[in-house]
Parts: C-alpha cells; structure tokens; sequence
C-alpha cells in the first residue's frame, strides 16, 4: 500500500469496520495530500468519504496541523485578529471589509486571507473597490499592518498546493474539508479569530479544533454567505472560545424594518465604496457593518461586553472619515 491506501483501509471499508482518524493519523494523511504523494484516485476518494460522513474534531485539527506545518510565505507579521474569507462564491457584499477599516482604525492589526473565489463580489473585488492591495509577500503584509493595520494574504501565497485543491470543487460536485482547513490556518498566530461559517452544524466543529489546536480566542458564528459577516436582521448565535472555557453569545437583531434582500441586491463591489462614503444609505447593510465590527471588537478586547461592542461600533460609523476609503496610516 502506499500514498492515501493505508488511511483509506481505516475510513472507508464499511459501516462495521470503518472509523475515523485520530489527530496524528489525519495530519499524517494530509501530509501525504499536501507534499503530492497521493494518486488523483485517493485523493477523491478520501476527501468524499470525509465530506459524506463530516470530519470529527480530531481529524480537522490533525490536517490543520499538517498544513500550517507546510505554509510557504515564510515568517508572518504580527496581528492581532485572523480574519478568513473563503466563500468562493459570495451571494452578497462583502460588507465585513467595512467593519475591518472600522477595527483597524482603533488600532486592531487585522489579517484577511483567503481563496480567490468566484462571481462578481468575490472579497478581492471588495479590497480592489476600496483601494486596498493584496499582500503579495510576508514582508509586504507586515508594511501594511504597521501602516494600513490592515493586510489581506492569498491563499495561493501562503500554500500553493491548498489552493489547488480549492479547484476540486467544481470536478467533485461538492466543497470539501479542504474548506474547513483552510479557515482554521491563521497564518501569522494571531490570538483572536473572527470564524464566519456556512451551517450551523459546523460551529462546534471549528471551536473543538480551536481548543485542540491552542487558540487564545475566537468567535464562531454562521455567518452572511459564510463568511465572518453578522446578519443584522436576526440574532446571532455564535461560540466564543475563551482561556476560561466555551460561552454561547447571542448577538441582538440591529436592523430596524424589513429584511434586507441579502441574495437579490446587485453585486456591484463600487457600492462599498459609495456606502462607506455616504453617497448610498441603508440600514440592513449599515447594521451588518456595525454590527460584525461589534464582534470583532469585543473579541480583541476593545470592548467590555457585546452590548457596549455594539454602541462602540455604532459610534466608529458614524465618526468614520468618509473622504478615505483606505485604512488611514498609523
């Protein structure tokens, strides 16, 4: 046997004799993926019998351990939030680059990274609208921290291979845990993590590979296209992992009125730029502005309790400079 077989013989043999990888197991199977030994054959075999039946914590922490073993950017600058975006096809604004100006402007070193995506409003169509350039290095990532607090890393940078198998989706029909992987990098160690993901179901799995993995902090939610986006138009369950344990936090609706047509707005990035401006109001956009900086804010300790996140990011809004679409300099 050789390459994915051994590991294949584990999980995929029949209901009566098949289990799941331990942690050490996974990261050894996801050693194998990453550094090209595994045949096409294995490959989508292993990772549809993982998506059938759901990877367990200690599988996802595993194959987390082995990517971030073999990121190539090289050494990361300092931040304090790790920010994923990896919904390859967003159906709405990537309106949480507005709440990342917003904490980046308290002085919150934010990093965004990502996958290249699809559509039209796709959040690399978000950073161009508002004049914020992709990172094409560690080093150039740590200059736009220190000056921006503000960086966004590919994911085509930070581990070349993980990005190639991103392009599986369309040939296997379905996403995979190379999704989940992926979100759960945070490349440059950050001690708070903002995790935005697609079901609910799959939030104790990333908080159970946040505490297995050591994360300081983070706040997992599902969130608006599945990515760290707060829906203002009705709470918010989220689990916030903590040195003191797990905490249910139950976000508030903000939005006042109707719920906003999330899937039918136009996905026209320049919007961004013109709500952030003022030359376009309104209110269920705004509220998810305010309200996923909110998040973002408590988690690095900014503010003392969601209810005062919430006030604080409401008032950031509305002092905002609007001429400046880009994070102002340090």
């Amino acid at each position: 046997m050789s390459g994915l077989a051994p590991f294949l013989r584990i999980v995929a043999r029949g209901p009566t004799v098949s289990r799941s990888l331990t942690a050490d197991e996974a990261e050894a199977a996801m050693g194998v993926i990453l550094d090209g030994a595994a045949a096409p054959e294995q490959l989508g075999a292993f990772l549809l019998v993982l998506r059938n039946r759901g990877e367990t914590v200690e599988e996802l922490g595993g194959m987390v351990r082995a990517a971030r073993a073999r990121l190539k950017v090289g050494a990361l600058p300092a931040a304090d939030l790790d920010w994923p975006s990896y919904a390859d096809a967003h159906r709405q604004l990537p309106y949480f680059l507005l709440a990342a100006r917003l904490v980046a402007d308290v002085g919150v070193r934010v990093l965004l990274h990502g996958c290249a995506g699809a559509g039209p409003a796709t959040t690399r169509h978000g950073l161009a609208a508002l004049g914020l350039p992709i990172a094409r290095s560690a080093s150039e990532a740590a200059e736009q921290l220190e000056t921006r607090r503000l960086a966004y890393l590919p994911l085509e940078l930070l581990h070349a291979r993980l990005a190639e198998l991103f392009a599986l989706k369309p040939v296997l029909g379905v996403r995979t845990g190379i999704n989940s992987i992926a979100r759960e990098l945070n490349p440059a160690g950050a001690p708070a993590m903002l995790q935005g993901v697609f079901h609910p179901p799959y939030i104790p799995l990333h908080v159970g590979a946040q505490r297995m993995l050591g994360q300081p902090r983070a706040l997992t939610f599902k969130g608006g296209g599945g990515e760290g986006q707060r829906n203002p138009d009705k709470p918010c369950r989220s689990v916030a992992l903590m040195a003191v344990g797990e905490q249910e936090i139950v976000w508030p609706r903000l939005a006042d009125g109707a719920p906003w047509p999330w899937r039918d707005e136009p996905l026209e990035p320049s919007r961004l730029t013109a709500l952030w401006r003022g030359d376009w109001e309104a209110p269920g956009p705004v509220a998810a502005v305010i309200g996923t900086a909110a998040m973002a804010l408590w988690l690095t300790g900014r503010a003392v309790d969601p209810a005062a996140a919430d006030t604080l990011a409401g008032e950031l809004w509305s002092r905002r400079d609007r001429l400046r679409p880009q994070p102002l300099a340090a």
